[in-house]
């Protein structure tokens, strides 16, 4: 599909420590972001259960990603662990429902490196919108609103 018109819906979670430890710098990176991301802040990327990632389809969104911080480090490495499996298992739910699996992402990224979250972002932006919009569940691209 490729509407120039289409602006993707995506929703973000982001690990707390993902962004940054510095406030200032924080609000700097997400001016970065895409202005069609809604990021949302979670302690750790391992307590993203995928209900909420489900949902955010459900409600309409393009893309769901979900971003934590890098091996060494992240304070739960046990909820890094849980974050990767329980996105591995989902993906392969939502190709299963019939919806792309990639739509869903999973990003690592050091508290130090709020450019490359933001250039990873703008590149997943692009990639929804090249695909158009996501009409599999209720609520997606509009429908049932």
């Amino acid at each position: 599909m490729n509407d120039p018109s289409f602006v993707p819906k995506i929703i973000g979670f982001v690990c707390d420590g993902c962004e940054t430890n510095d406030g200032d710098a924080a609000e700097t990176s997400i001016i970065q972001y895409p202005s069609d991301i809604k990021i949302i802040t979670v302690p750790c990327s391992g307590q993203v259960h995928p209900r909420l990632i489900l949902n955010a389809f459900i409600e309409g969104a393009d893309g769901v990603f979900v971003s934590g911080s890098l091996p060494g480090d992240c304070n739960s490495e046990e909820g890094k662990y849980h974050a990767r499996r329980r996105l591995t298992l989902l993906k392969e739910l939502l190709d299963h429902m019939g919806l792309d699996p990639e739509r869903l992402q999973l990003y690592w990224v050091s508290a130090t490196e709020n450019n490359l979250l933001a250039e990873l972002l703008s590149s997943f932006t692009k990639e929804i919108s090249k695909m158009g919009p996501q009409t599999k569940f209720l609520g997606g691209g509009g429908e049932g609103k």
